[in-house]
């Protein structure tokens, strides 16, 4: 199936003692799940999919996800920024500029 929306969370997780952070300690899954209760309940018009993704590697910026087919990267991503970037991004095509990756911290 080609999707309309792909969401891409990561959820990996670096061994312990390891000089960078990880998503998937922060809470990966946690994220993976709220997006895919909280779209299959929305029932939206478009093929979408949300799923759990490897390193993204810009773990330095808190827990990671990247929409595509746009490409945009959002980071320091909490449970209580599912809903906004579901009904800003995915239902109403707005970016949500307080979550994304600048170019310039590239």
């Amino acid at each position: 199936m080609v999707y309309e929306k792909h969401i891409f969370i990561c959820t990996n997780q670096r061994a312990e003692g390891a000089h960078r952070k990880s998503c998937g300690e922060s809470h990966g899954m946690e994220i993976v799940d709220a997006f895919k209760k909280k779209l299959k309940e929305k029932n939206l018009p478009v093929k979408l999919r949300a799923q759990k993704a490897g390193c993204l590697d810009i773990c330095d910026y808190g827990q990671t996800i990247v929409v595509y087919p746009e490409g945009v990267f959002y980071v320091g991503v909490e449970l209580s920024d599912v809903d906004e970037i579901i009904n800003e991004h995915i239902v109403n095509d707005r970016v949500v500029a307080r979550l994304r990756l600048d170019r310039i911290k590239k």
